[in-house]
């Protein structure tokens, strides 16, 4: 799928690694993998992984949605959106609380995310906060939770 990442937004080159870099870590959970595929082609993919706010000494477990991709020519057919829902979906059923991610916050908001910051999360890499977000899938999931997280970006 690195020609989905392609046409990203925002992009250092190096998606197609870092998905690689989540595979192979100890925070993936191959049922949170998802593709999407059209006549037998892989058109889309997503992934949830576990990472962790910290706050001192705490550390709070959250998924974290990325990388997503969706193939050029397969755009704007809704393929991300189902990916999401469905991804959102079978993590809130395995029993996750919460998950966390880097990107547009026009495009992730009508799946319930906000900024981390409104739920008292920052993040450590300097990103802008209105682009770093977050989600409960459980009610009050972040109750109690502050903190920060860091983003691995050199993989």
């Amino acid at each position: 799928m690195k020609i989905g990442f392609q046409t990203a937004q925002v992009t250092n080159g190096k998606e197609q690694d870092f998905a690689d870099f989540l595979r192979s870590s100890e925070g993936f959970i191959s049922e949170l993998s998802l593709v999407a595929e059209e006549d037998g082609n892989l058109v889309g993919q997503i992934m949830l992984t576990k990472t962790y706010i910290e706050d001192g000494s705490d550390r709070h477990e959250v998924l974290l949605l990325g990388p997503l991709t969706v193939a050029l020519e397969h755009r704007n057919k809704g393929i991300a959106s189902k990916l999401i829902e469905e991804g959102l979906l079978l993590a809130r059923q395995k029993g996750y609380a919460s998950v966390i991610l880097v990107g547009n916050p026009v495009f992730y908001r009508r799946f319930g995310f906000k900024t981390s910051e409104s739920f008292g999360v920052t993040n450590t890499n300097g990103i802008p906060g209105e682009y770093v977000l977050a989600c409960e899938l459980k009610p009050e999931a972040f109750k109690g939770v502050k903190g920060s997280i860091t983003f691995v970006t050199d993989v």
